[in-house]
């Protein structure tokens, strides 16, 4: 395997700097092992928290914080991301280790903590097409990704100390009802389809199938491959929005994120993760392969896809409300309110047409 294969870190975007000194001194006091000249580097990807690479010396370690200018403090808790993979780290390996948590605002600007990195292949939108796995690699990757989800709801979230973690009684109402209420704070434009959704997903609650462990956030670039084996997930990447509730949610969650090649080009162009590559399952097959692996009824999927593809629009809503307002420069965020309105316009289809699948058919 190249080490060109290998996820790596890039320059540190502007305006997301982080005070060296300020960093060193807290490793100095956290983790007295650490030692030598602090170096850092940002992963580019993703549009939630922030995350840093850390060399110091022969250790390399990995910095999460929240993004600058966020007033969604419930989105962005490290203090509670901290203590889940805490727990985890007792019952679930593919979980990173974490090793400190700085809950002081006047180190860095915000509360941040420390994990150990995690070296493997990392599934990212946007790359050339040849580093991407052939299709026959690709395809046993997608049957791993959705194997890793069964095996995550699966855990013991009691032995793990976690039983506090949320309230699975009435979860998929107050989710519905939360996701609307934060878009409602967040709009920048009226979008009949979205508000549709909205609608249709207040007045269509399926009864509560089960409560497990969730991540919330399940997708390729949230996955760690083995280097030498890249059908094997390693690790579990971004938990800041794990909880019980509904496994279905979750799974919604990411066949939301899960664009097939003939979906409409508008969200094809969102690039939400690299389902479209050769070789991948579709989205209908993602879902047939859970259903097989956990037993659990999917007859109400339309309803766990529409969600997640709502879920994800005032995700991305709510960045673009902080990049209008400007309180982030990021490039990236300038023509987030398109796949907004993308989301709305697939999730709406799908409710028309009663399947998640060949939507937009000739």
């Amino acid at each position: 395997m190249s080490s060109q294969s290998l996820d790596r870190a890039t320059s540190v975007r502007k305006g997301e700097e982080l005070d060296l000194e300020a960093l060193a001194r807290f490793l100095d006091e956290a983790l007295p092992g650490v030692e030598g000249t602090v170096e850092l580097e940002q992963f580019p990807s993703g549009f939630s928290n922030l995350t840093y690479l850390i060399r110091a010396g022969d250790r390399e370690l990995v910095l999460r914080r929240p993004p600058f200018g966020s007033t969604v403090r419930s989105a962005h808790d490290m203090g509670r991301e901290f203590r889940v993979l805490s727990a985890l780290a007792e019952v679930y390996p593919k979980a990173p280790r974490p090793l400190a948590y700085c809950e002081d605002p006047a180190v860095l600007g915000a509360p941040f903590y420390l994990m150990q990195r995690v070296q493997g292949v990392i599934l990212r939108p946007r790359l050339p097409l040849d580093r991407y796995p052939p299709p026959a690699e690709m395809a046993c990757i997608g049957a791993a990704l959705v194997e890793t989800l069964a095996e995550l709801h699966a855990v013991d979230y009691e032995a793990a100390g976690l039983a506090d973690l949320g309230h699975p009684e009435g979860y998929v109402g107050r989710q519905v009802a939360g996701w609307a209420k934060r878009y409602r704070r967040a709009r920048t434009e009226d979008l009949a389809e979205l508000e549709r959704v909205a609608v249709w997903l207040a007045e269509h609650l399926p009864a509560e199938s089960a409560a497990a462990l969730i991540h919330n956030d399940f997708k390729y670039d949230n996955l760690v491959l083995d280097p030498s084996d890249r059908s094997r997930v390693i690790a579990v990447l971004d938990w800041e929005m794990a909880t019980l509730g509904d496994p279905l949610m979750d799974l919604g969650t990411t066949l939301g994120y899960w664009v097939d090649p003939d979906d409409p080009p508008e969200i094809r162009a969102l690039e939400l993760s690299p389902t479209t590559v050769p070789g991948n399952p579709r989205r209908a097959e993602v879902a047939a392969l859970y259903a097989e692996r956990t037993g659990r009824d999917l007859g109400d999927l339309v309803f766990y896809y529409a969600y997640g593809l709502f879920k994800i629009a005032v995700i991305i809503q709510q960045i673009y409300y902080r990049y209008q307002g400007g309180h982030t420069t990021d490039p990236r965020f300038a023509r987030l309110n398109e796949g907004v309105r993308a989301c709305g316009l697939v999730a709406d289809r799908a409710i028309q047409l009663g399947r998640i699948d060949r939507l937009f058919e000739a």
